[in-house]
């Protein structure tokens, strides 16, 4: 689902999109997300309804973000490559190396393109395994959800930083800087109505994160 319009080239999305199960609690969660989104207002978009679980919004939300994320990274691949990134950085200061805890333990140092194409494929295998994220009505979340989204989150907070110092300019090229600031603002409230990132980990853009949270 895109959030906000996006002309007819930038519907090459990086990953395939996830979707709420229709019928399941998390479709109702989506269509108060796509009112309130519509309303203009994002600091009331992200909050939790009344009476809703925080898990379930806590769900879905990371299926619409990681949605987001994918489809912005779409519109650069032919951008970010290994010769234009061949590290996944943000700025000159900060270099982040890929590790995902199971197949690679040790941090390895991989181009932009490649680690997003780790994190994507990482966050598609957690979005679909059934004890992590449960489709079903009345199906405990695991005692570790929040650890979980939380390392979500802060490995698509490294992707907006690796577009905005690498291809910010490519961005306001292709007209779509607007979309791009309006989604990272939406990211943003959520990730700290909620507490997912700590701070340290907003470094990269800590200006820009500090002017949303002010406004």
């Amino acid at each position: 689902m895109s959030l906000f319009g996006l002309g007819s080239r930038n519907q090459k999305t990086f990953r395939p999109k996830k979707n709420t199960p229709s019928g399941s609690k998390g479709a109702q969660l989506q269509r108060h997300i796509d009112a309130t989104l519509g309303s203009g207002n994002l600091r009331e978009a992200v909050r939790l309804p009344p009476g809703e679980d925080m898990n379930e919004w806590l769900a879905v939300n990371t299926v619409d973000f990681f949605n987001q994320v994918n489809l912005l990274f779409g519109t650069l691949t032919e951008f970010c490559t290994p010769s234009n990134c061949p590290t996944m950085t943000a700025g000159s200061k900060y270099e982040y190396r890929w590790a995902d805890g199971v197949t690679i333990k040790k941090p390895i140092e991989v181009s932009a393109p490649k680690y997003v194409e780790y994190l994507m494929d990482w966050i598609a295998i957690q979005l679909d395994d059934e004890s992590i994220f449960p489709q079903k009505l009345g199906v405990p979340f695991p005692a570790n959800f929040i650890d979980v989204v939380k390392t979500i989150f802060k490995r698509l907070f490294r992707v907006y930083a690796h577009i905005y110092h690498s291809h910010f300019q490519k961005i306001v090229s292709l007209k779509e800087e607007a979309h791009l600031n309006t989604c990272f603002k939406h990211f943003v409230l959520f990730t700290w109505e909620f507490s997912l990132i700590d701070e340290g980990e907003l470094a990269p853009l800590y200006d820009l994160v500090e002017s949303i949270l002010q406004l």
